[in-house]
């Protein structure tokens, strides 16, 4: 599985709107005979590539797939049907798919299913999970802070030092969407774009809250309340939203219960002086699977709120 989930990231960036997917078959003794990813949408799926790499040694063989196999027609034939028509004797599933019901349909057609439901299996795919089972974006909420907290430092243009603004474009490049409120717009005038980095495609750049755009602005105005916004967003394909917004946008989602993931970029720095990056909340917000890693001299604080 291990494997597979490496293979699946070799997608990355080119299967969208689909899910990263990758597959390894092995025989009963436990070698590998065939691997495979989805590589783009509409291309054949990572199953069905590591079945046609297996060949004959399928028969009676383990395939090890990253997420639960489809079992109905869409723009390729269900991987079911391939799954039994090579003859494979049992599946090894990451996690499930939330669209589908693969793997109780390879049990009645005599397969044998293993279900793991691997935290790396479900974080892989946390954006597309989430607007499969919930209908809208998953919501990442990105702020800059000092150690005290601080949006700001008194005399400074940036709260953080070059490797975090660089990875933040990073992050914008993989996003479908990138929004920030009417208060930092005013503020700012983000461009909101990924820059100075390998983008294939750039995301989608908002603005909450009440208009009027200022003129020349080339971000979208998103007016309603976020749950109406968000579920447009999700039926028009977007599956990741980054906020960036300051203590308004992140106050509002947050007591909506609309943030899935933070990414805290703490800086080696004490504010003194100037808001935070949260306002007042009128309960407390859990957060689940928190991790540490130092970003040039700065600290990334990543946790969920939602797990995938």
């Amino acid at each position: 599985m291990e494997r597979a989930l490496e293979l699946a990231e070799r997608g990355r960036g080119t299967t969208h709107p689909n899910p990263v997917v990758g597959a390894v078959v092995t025989t009963p003794k436990g070698t590998v005979v065939g691997e495979g990813w989805h590589e783009r949408a509409g291309g054949p799926h990572a199953e069905v590539v590591a079945l046609r790499a297996a060949g004959g040694r399928a028969k009676g063989a383990t395939l090890h797939v990253t997420l639960e196999p489809c079992a109905r027609f869409g723009r390729t034939p269900p991987c079911v049907d391939a799954i039994v028509g090579a003859g494979v004797a049992k599946v090894v599933v990451g996690t499930r798919d939330p669209s589908q019901l693969g793997s109780d349909r390879l049990r009645e057609l005599g397969v044998e299913v293993e279900l793991l439901d691997l935290w790396e299996a479900r974080r892989q795919n946390e954006a597309w999970l989430t607007w499969s089972r919930l209908e809208r974006p998953f919501v990442t909420y990105k702020v800059a802070v000092t150690l005290d907290g601080r949006v700001a430092v008194p005399g400074s243009r940036w709260v953080t030092g070059e490797e975090s603004r660089r990875l933040v474009h990073e992050l914008r490049a993989r996003s479908d969407a990138v929004a920030v409120g009417m208060g930092t717009v005013r503020a700012e005038a983000p461009r909101l774009d990924a820059r100075d980095v390998d983008a294939s495609r750039q995301p989608r750049r908002l603005a909450f809250g009440r208009g009027p755009l200022p003129e020349g602005s080339e971000l979208e105005l998103r007016a309603r309340v976020p749950e109406e916004e968000l579920r447009t967003l999700a039926r028009e394909g977007v599956q990741s939203l980054l906020l960036e917004g300051g203590p308004t946008l992140a106050t509002a989602f947050l007591e909506r219960d609309l943030v899935d993931k933070l990414l805290v970029f703490v800086a080696p720095t004490l504010g003194g002086d100037g808001p935070h990056f949260v306002r007042d909340l009128e309960r407390s917000v859990g957060l689940r699977r928190m991790t540490v890693r130092a970003v040039g001299p700065d600290l990334l604080v990543e946790a969920y709120i939602h797990e995938p």
